[in-house]
This record gives C-alpha cells, sequence and structure tokens, in this order.
C-alpha cells in the first residue's frame, strides 16, 4: 500500500477539507494499513492456495479439514497494548472525539478499522480477503479484534455492545444481526467519517429535524444571556427558560454562542411527527458531541408531556444529551419526571422597550441591505419602530417581519412605510386562532366613527394601553401580583347598532392588528367541562397571535353567577368562576360587547380596563351616519331631506346602514338617484324588522308618497 500519500491528495481535492484534518486522520490509518500488512502476510503464509481466484466463494473438504486439525485455532493471543501506532494528538479531531465521546485508546483503534474502507477502497479487497468472503468487504467483529491483537472472546468484543460508546454514541453500527456475534459487520456512519476528514455540515439525516443557527444570531449578550451561559456550564448543562413573553429560543442561541457551542435548533413538531424518533435522537446527540454543540428545544408544549410517549420521547432526550447542552423552553413549568437531571431554571420576561426598538432597528436595516432598498435606513425608520412597539413578537418573527415587510415595498421600488410593517406583522399570526374564531382584516378608521366624545375618549386610552403596556407593566412593573397577565380587556356596552362591534374594528385598524370575533357555536357546548376547553383553547391561540379578540354578546358566557339549586347551577357558576381566572391571566387584547350590562357578573367589572358606554345617537349624529352610510358614490335626488330623516327617524347606526343599503337597491332598481321615497320606504321596512310601531308623526307626508307595498 505504497499509495496513501497520493490518496490523501485526492480526497483533499475531493472533499474540499482542511488539509490538517486529513493528514491527522491519514496517519492514523497507515498505521491501520501496517496491521493489515501484518494479517495478510499471516493469512497467506498458513493458506496453501493463496492464489486461488474464488477463494472465499467456498469450502472445500480439505480447507474444512485443515481448520478442525489447526492446533493453534484457539491458542491465547497476547493482551491489546494499545498498539505501536503514533500518538493521537488532543488538540486534532480524532483526539476532541475521543474525547466528547467517551473512547478509550481501543475503541479509537476500532473506530480506524471500521472507517478505512470509507476512506481507502483498496481495504475492501484486503478485508474481503480477511474475511474469507469476498462479498464482504467491511471489517467484521471478529476481523477488528484480531487487527488490535485481542481475542475473539476475550473483553475487547464487549466495546462493541449497544451500551458501549462506540455504538450508543453512533460511531459505529453493527449490522446483521442475525448472525454471530462475531462475523457481524461494522459500519462508520458517513458523517463520522466526513467529519473527521474536515466536513462540518450538519448530518443530512436530521434535514428538516435541526438547523444551525448562523453566525448573527442570538448577538445580544446581555445579563440574561450571560445567565443562561452560566447555566449551560454547569452540571449536566441543562436548563429550561421559562417563557413569560420573552424570546426565549433567541436567549438560548445566545447563551450557547456565548459559551462557545454551535446551538442545534430542533424542529420539535418535526420530532414528535417522527414514528420511531429514537434514532434521530441518537443523531442528534452524535452531532452536537461531534462540533461541540448545544441543543435548543421548545416550546416543550408542542411536545404534550401529559401524553406518556412524548413524555418518554424528551426523557430519552435528555439522556441521550447526557454531557451536551440543553436549553429547552416553554410557558408551562418543568416537571421533575420528565428527566433524570432537574434543570436551572431561568425565567424570560418580554423585552422592553428599548431592547424591542433594537431589534426592530436591527431587522430592519438587514432587510433592507438583503433587497437594495432603504428598509428601516431611511429618514422614517423611528416611525416603523414606533409603529411596531405594540407588537408583541419573538426575534425570529421580527426577522421575518422586516423581510417580508421590505419585500412587499421592493415590489414597488420605494421604502418601506407603516402599511407594509403592519401587513407583514399580520403575516406572523398562526392559523391555529383563525380555526376557532372569523379572521376580519380591519377596513375602517376614526372617521367612519360616529360617536360621542366620552365613547371616543375610552377608545383613545383603550389604544394608548395597548401601545404602551409593554413599558408601563414591564419596565416600570406596574402589573400587580396573583398572577395577572399583561392583557387589557374592555366592555363596550350598549344597544345593539350602536358601533360596538366597529369600535372594535376601528380599535384593531388602529393597532396594525387583525380582529377576531369568537363565534358563540364553536365555544358554548352542552357537556359539562366542554365549554371551559374551548375557551382554553382560544385564550391559548390568542395569546401567541397580534390581534384583537371580540367576545360579542358577551352576556352569554359572562353571565352572572346564580344560587345553587342543581347540578347546572353549580356547572353554570363553575364556567363563571374560570373565566374570571382566565381573563386575569390573559396577555392578549379582549373586547366584550353587550347590549344588557347588567346581566353580566359584578366580578368581571374589577377586571375590566377599559369600559365604554355606547348610546343612541342623537339627531346630530344620525345626520353624520346617513351622511357616511349613503358614501359619495351614490347619486342622490335634489329632494334627498338628510336633516328631516335624522330628526324624524330615531334609529341606531346598525339600523341606519341596513336602511341606506336598502334605499339604494331599490334606487337601483328604479334607475333615478336616491329620493325620498326610497328612504322612506326602507325606515318602513326597518321598523316593522325592529317591530316598532309607524306613526304618522314620525314619517309626515312622506308616509303616503312612499312607495306600496316596500314594506312588504
Amino acid at each position: 500500500m505504497t499509495a496513501a500519500r497520493s490518496t490523501e491528495e485526492d480526497l483533499r481535492e475531493a472533499a474540499g477539507a482542511p488539509a490538517a484534518a486529513v493528514a491527522d486522520l491519514w496517519e492514523q490509518l497507515v498505521h491501520v494499513e501496517q496491521r493489515v500488512r501484518e494479517a495478510v502476510a499471516v493469512r497467506r503464509a498458513a493458506d496453501p492456495q493463496p492464489d486461488d481466484p474464488f477463494r472465499g466463494q467456498y469450502l472445500t473438504p480439505e480447507a474444512a479439514a485443515r481448520i478442525v486439525e489447526s492446533r493453534d485455532a484457539f491458542s491465547p493471543v497476547p493482551p491489546y497494548g494499545g498498539g505501536p501506532g503514533p500518538r493521537i494528538p488532543s488538540d486534532g479531531r480524532l483526539g476532541r472525539l475521543a474525547e466528547s465521546f467517551g473512547l478509550l485508546p481501543l475503541d479509537v483503534d476500532l473506530l480506524l478499522v471500521a472507517m478505512a474502507p470509507d476512506v481507502d477502497g483498496r481495504f475492501e479487497r484486503l478485508y474481503g480477503y480477511l474475511n474469507d468472503d469476498l462479498t464482504r468487504r467491511r471489517p467484521t467483529i471478529g476481523l477488528a479484534l484480531e487487527l488490535c491483537g485481542l481475542p475473539a472472546a476475550g473483553g475487547g468484543r464487549f466495546r462493541f455492545a449497544p451500551s458501549a460508546p462506540l455504538v450508543a454514541g453512533g460511531l459505529v453500527e453493527v449490522v446483521e444481526p442475525e448472525r454471530p456475534l462475531l462475523s457481524r459487520v461494522l459500519r462508520v456512519p458517513d458523517r463520522i467519517t466526513a467529519h473527521l476528514l474536515g466536513d462540518d455540515v450538519v448530518d443530512g439525516r436530521l434535514r428538516g429535524l435541526v438547523r444551525a443557527a448562523g453566525p448573527g444570531a442570538g448577538a445580544d449578550n446581555g445579563p440574561l444571556v450571560r445567565r443562561v451561559a452560566a447555566g449551560l456550564g454547569t452540571g449536566g448543562g441543562l436548563v429550561h427558560l421559562l417563557d413569560q413573553g420573552g424570546d426565549p429560543g433567541g436567549v438560548a442561541v445566545g447563551a450557547l454562542i456565548a459559551e462557545g457551542r454551535r446551538p442545534l435548533v430542533v424542529d420539535i413538531a418535526a420530532l414528535t411527527a417522527l414514528p420511531e424518533p429514537a434514532e434521530a435522537v441518537r443523531t442528534l446527540a452524535a452531532e452536537a458531541r461531534l462540533n461541540r454543540g448545544g441543543v435548543v428545544l421548545g416550546p416543550l408544549e408542542a411536545l404534550a408531556p401529559e401524553q406518556p410517549g412524548r413524555a418518554r420521547l424528551l426523557g430519552s432526550l435528555c439522556a441521550a444529551l447526557d454531557g451536551v447542552p440543553l436549553a429547552a423552553y416553554g410557558k408551562k413549568h418543568w416537571d421533575p419526571l420528565w428527566a433524570e437531571e432537574s434543570p436551572v431554571v431561568v425565567p424570560v420576561p418580554p423585552p422592553g422597550p428599548e431592547e424591542s426598538a433594537r431589534r426592530w432597528r436591527r431587522a430592519l436595516a438587514g432587510a433592507g441591505a438583503a433587497t437594495g432598498l432603504p428598509a428601516g435606513g431611511g429618514p422614517d425608520v423611528e416611525g416603523l419602530v414606533g409603529a411596531a412597539s405594540s407588537y408583541r413578537l419573538d426575534a425570529a418573527q421580527v426577522r421575518r417581519a422586516a423581510s417580508v415587510a421590505a419585500r412587499l415595498a421592493a415590489v414597488e421600488e420605494r421604502a418601506v412605510d407603516v402599511r407594509d410593517l403592519r401587513a407583514a406583522v399580520r403575516a406572523q399570526n398562526g392559523a391555529g386562532l383563525e380555526r376557532l374564531a372569523r379572521r376580519i382584516e380591519p377596513a375602517v378608521g376614526w372617521d367612519d366613527l360616529v360617536l360621542p366624545d366620552t365613547a371616543r375618549r375610552e377608545l383613545s386610552e383603550l389604544a394608548l394601553r395597548a401601545r404602551h403596556r409593554e413599558q408601563v407593566l414591564g419596565e416600570w412593573r406596574m402589573r400587580p401580583g396573583g398572577g395577572r397577565g399583561r392583557g387589557i380587556i374592555a366592555l363596550f356596552a350598549g344597544e345593539s347598532g350602536t358601533g360596538k362591534t366597529m369600535s372594535a374594528e376601528v380599535l384593531a385598524s388602529e393597532l396594525g392588528m387583525e380582529l377576531y370575533v369568537i363565534d358563540l357555536s364553536t365555544v358554548v357546548d352542552k357537556y359539562i367541562g366542554e365549554t371551559e376547553k374551548n375557551l382554553e383553547r382560544i385564550f391559548v391561540e390568542a395569546s401567541d397571535v397580534n390581534g384583537i379578540l371580540l367576545f360579542d354578546e358577551a352576556d352569554a358566557i359572562f353571565g352572572k353567577r346564580s344560587q345553587v339549586k342543581d347540578a347546572h347551577d353549580r356547572h353554570a357558576n363553575v364556567e363563571s368562576a374560570y373565566l374570571l381566572q382566565r381573563m386575569e391571566s390573559f396577555d392578549g387584547i379582549a373586547v366584550l360587547t353587550t347590549n344588557l350590562r347588567g346581566n353580566l357578573d359584578e366580578a368581571f367589572t374589577r377586571r375590566l380596563d377599559v369600559i365604554a358606554e355606547f348610546p343612541m345617537p342623537d339627531a346630530a349624529q344620525r345626520l353624520a351616519l346617513w351622511d357616511r352610510c349613503l358614501g359619495p358614490a351614490l347619486p342622490r335626488g335634489a329632494g334627498l331631506d338628510l336633516e328631516f330623516c335624522a330628526e324624524r327617524f330615531q334609529l341606531a347606526g346598525g339600523s341606519i346602514r341596513a336602511c341606506a343599503v336598502t334605499a339604494a337597491y331599490l334606487a337601483a332598481e328604479s334607475g333615478e338617484p336616491l329620493g325620498m321615497e326610497q328612504i322612506v320606504t326602507a325606515v318602513l321596512q326597518e321598523y316593522r324588522k325592529l317591530g316598532r310601531l309607524v306613526r304618522d308623526s314620525e314619517f309626515g307626508p312622506w308616509l303616503e308618497r312612499a312607495r306600496p307595498g316596500g314594506g312588504s
């Protein structure tokens, strides 16, 4: 085997590996080569027909007799002494691998014997000759022990047990388990060989399960990151980041980078979807040890640890990563039954306004550089950052939102504006809440509202609470104790049609959020306990969405508790008590609307941040409503008297809009501009819908001139 060095050059060119890594590995394989030379020489000396081209494909009676009559078939072999090979440098890849996986010198020798055919093809033919079977071109356990000078019945065979470092660490695979132990074939995974040759790409078997964080991730090195880094460096390296509204994933990545580790971020949903995740867990542990990595796992809610199978998965993952830093995160507290070791628990609060602003500036600047547009670098960058202050996004969502906003602006070849940013943030909302509620993208603004000044002030106060809640409740710590969340809850009370739902839509538009209307048919259930479960799913999904929950006709589920007379009363009271507790711990924005404020339990009043009263509009407000509901596009006749309508017809805004739409249809049918006849006909229909009496004093002379049968 004189061409070893030329083959080294070929490997270096083919793999593009660092020369030092290839040289170190080849220095060790030359030692394996010498052992193979000696084994071949011994075999040829004892073989009467060494040049038989069919040797290894059959067994003659004479050869069988020689095996039986051989005197040294069971002679003792000198004990293993480590061999005369060169010392393995501790700073080389092979030395670091031995340290990371806890390998003995014997394990390293056995690993090199098993790896040799993957580095030099000539070992295939030689191993086939030594196996006495030309079809078996990888070393068997027996051959590996022989090349290391170990007896087949000695303790060396136990280095291939399932719990031994070589096999448990995924460095060597023992295949063909149906064969006797000594004739089972050894195989080294391609990732191990590639690593020793200088390749640091994540194992292809983990594609879709694991991603390596980029060098720019976790750039912030604040006190929280340093604290988590210290926790990762103690004991078994297990840390649990308790998510309290911050960015635990980004903190974990930053802490691993601060520790000099390579963060491996696990897609927990993809991991749990695997039918047999044990192999992926072992591969992940091997990858982390190969490159001095650390694992980021979360959110743990996706594992659903209450299910026994998935709880076992978490335990097996912690066991496989023993000694490897593992940063798990989630909103629930760690259960000691999940793993043998208890973690260091570090709460992760939401970022303060300054940190959030820095994150947005950095993300917008990066997105602008990627698209070639001044995204975040233009003169209105602070305006963009201010518009994003009310959003609750983690670092990854901020980067994605900034990228989407920059791409939206790039389509029109302009700088990013607030509309792009808000559309990009809405795109980060998951679809989970949409399956439980009806999503409305706001299409109205403050100019579309006709409300008294008091109601407008209350709506404005609600908007400013949403914009500054992180500063007031987080930075200034104005949140009371008792598990109170950072949510904002408002009650809109007033008669039907007075603008409660529209005001919620205007509020969502002001904050750049979407409105989610809770459909009571998907919430209320006749079976005991199901209504609470449905509401819990809504609250959990809403806490991760930048949107506003609207509970229309809230008195249906937020009703008063009553005296218990039977099991139904007891269950109704339990449901109300649950809602009282859950609304306090809610972290989002919720609006309750009701026509009958007196039907709400008084205990809800204390938990409300804003109560807005929506009275029936007066004549001046009704005139403005008529004008806005008819709009500028509808042709109006010269005799249209909106002042008469506003003065005589005491209708709420919703009813006025219904009348305007009905009158528009009548005008379209007539082919003439809208006149009082169509308006009065529409009002007559609305009165009949509402069950109101039609009085001559209200309609005056227009009652007789209205279209006959128009109200039928």
